[in-house]
């Protein structure tokens, strides 16, 4: 649905284009929180643990195949079926093991949304606060699969929310400049300035 913004923002009636617009790029202003690389940290090492895990239990399983041909030899069919059914065994508990932990929402997946969706959450707020306060009726996210087709500096209000979340210089001003020519304005457009942009009256 995202990727449909472009040819829907050409659908949208006349009326809508008299709100004002802004975009933001919400994978920086994430990195600039201390919360969030502290989350991050702690769901790297968790990972690694459960990495190791998993490994540990294939690498028996490996050692076990291995002793298991190297005896084979000395083996009755009885003792090869045993030895293989325990080696099959450990082999399933390592796979199921493996699944469990980073499989479709396994619980990487869930210790990804422990850590990380409370601080998604505050940056959330933060944005919902700048949008009121500026009188923002629509904000797109550039650093999302959202394809913008043109952003003008002016609109960009990340750092705005920064400040929000206590994280600006109050002594700078906004940085206009930061990310700006990263989108390609229409084919026809002069400078970004001609037909086909989205209008976004009233700036910051």
């Amino acid at each position: 649905m995202k990727k449909l913004l472009p040819l829907l923002l050409f659908l949208l009636p006349l009326q809508t284009f008299a709100q004002k617009v802004g975009y933001l790029d919400m994978k920086f202003i994430l990195s600039k929180m201390p919360e969030y690389k502290k989350a991050e940290e702690e769901l790297g090492k968790t990972s690694a643990t459960w990495q190791k895990e998993v490994e540990d239990m294939f690498a028996e399983v490996a050692k076990l195949r291995q002793e298991y041909l190297a005896e084979e030899i000395l083996m009755t069919e009885e003792m090869k079926k045993e030895r293989m059914a325990i080696i099959i065994e450990k082999e399933k508990k390592a796979k199921e093991r493996q699944s469990k932990i980073f499989g479709f929402e396994g619980l990487l997946f869930l210790k990804r949304q422990e850590l990380i969706t409370p601080v998604q959450d505050k940056a959330f707020d933060a944005v919902e606060k700048v949008c009121k306060k500026r009188k923002v009726q629509m904000m797109f996210d550039k650093s999302s699969d959202i394809t913008l087709i043109y952003m003008e500096p002016k609109h960009d209000y990340t750092d705005y929310v920064l400040e929000e979340l206590g994280l600006g210089d109050k002594n700078d001003t906004i940085d206009n400049k930061r990310g700006s020519g990263q989108a390609k304005p229409l084919a026809g457009s002069e400078g970004g300035g001609g037909s086909g942009t989205v209008p976004a009256p009233g700036g910051k």
